[in-house]
């Protein structure tokens, strides 16, 4: 009786601990007006964002408002994107402009710029824009430029905003947009469906290195942009994460997690997942991170039609 009640409480655990897996969803590059004005002024991802009721944080570049001939009917698409209650806003520069490229003038002039439109909007619905997530990733390519731009956020009001899992769909969804602008429609699917197992894979991977490492769930930050590929296959996503035990919560909540406040030890330009940047050992940051899923299939694949 006794070892059936170890099993059971085993068991349990582990369920319980399952059950414990949180992920905040970002999105980068808000708003597509490109794709916007090809389905009629409409976002089908904020569309099942607000069906689902999915909390999000969104990293806006307002210089993509003026993408289209249309700006006024972007604008209004815009509006609606801070106006859900389901979003949390953020800045992500005006020109999406490298900040180790660019320098620290370059960069605070983008920031500033970034925020002109959203944040009056911003306060229209009582809200903040307390977030900043670098283009790229790109914090600076060194320590100085690092601290730079810290403190000069930190002056504005901004919180860093990490991420610990990513896919690339900034590179797949090129390979997805072109079979379905060639109504090749079953490549299309296969290449949707591939995509949601590598961030499943991807996911996997993060946890294990954070489960090994601080023995316990993390909340995790997933990035991901506004594209046609997410548009289309977000939802399936979801429930992909929710099987694997995942509830969804808000970046304020994620960023009060403790790991977040580990100290940041990658004093590069390249914009690798904030689970790389916590190891203080390059060389074992750089073997975890070749060990990580790729997306060479995809980049293949992509080459070949550009030919």
């Amino acid at each position: 009786m006794k070892t059936w009640l170890i099993i059971v409480g085993v068991v349990f655990c582990a369920t319980v601990i399952h059950a414990q897996k949180k992920v905040s969803i970002t999105i980068d590059d808000v708003p597509n007006a490109g794709l916007y004005a090809s389905e009629g002024f409409r976002s089908r991802l904020l569309h099942q964002i607000d069906s689902m009721k999915l909390p999000v944080a969104i990293f806006i570049n307002e210089v993509r408002i003026f993408d289209v001939d249309e700006a006024d009917k972007s604008l209004n698409l815009f509006d609606e994107w801070i106006g859900s209650p389901n979003v949390t806003i953020g800045n992500h520069g005006y020109q999406h402009r490298m900040y180790s490229s660019e320098g620290i003038d370059s960069f605070k002039i983008d920031v500033l710029q970034g925020e002109a439109i959203s944040k009056p909007l911003a306060r229209k619905y009582d809200k903040g824009e307390n977030y900043y997530r670098f283009p790229y990733n790109d914090l600076g390519k060194d320590a100085a430029e690092h601290k730079q731009a810290a403190d000069f956020l930190a002056s504005r009001g901004y919180t860093i905003t990490p991420f610990t899992v990513h896919s690339d769909d900034w590179l797949v969804t090129q390979l997805y947009a072109h079979y379905k602008a060639q109504g090749r429609t079953k490549d299309a699917q296969r290449i949707g469906q591939a995509f949601v197992e590598f961030t499943l894979k991807n996911f996997e991977y993060i946890e294990s290195i954070t489960d090994k490492k601080l023995a316990r769930n993390v909340s995790q930050i997933y990035l991901m942009h506004d594209n046609l590929l997410n548009a289309d296959y977000l939802g399936e996503l979801i429930t992909a994460l929710k099987k694997r035990g995942y509830s969804f919560i808000t970046l304020d909540e994620a960023m009060k997690d403790a790991v977040y406040k580990q100290q940041d030890y990658y004093e590069l330009r390249h914009g690798i997942s904030w689970v790389y940047r916590w190891i203080k050992d390059g060389q074992q940051r750089m073997q975890l991170m070749r060990a990580a899923p790729d997306s060479d299939a995809f980049e293949k694949e992509l080459s070949l039609i550009k030919k």
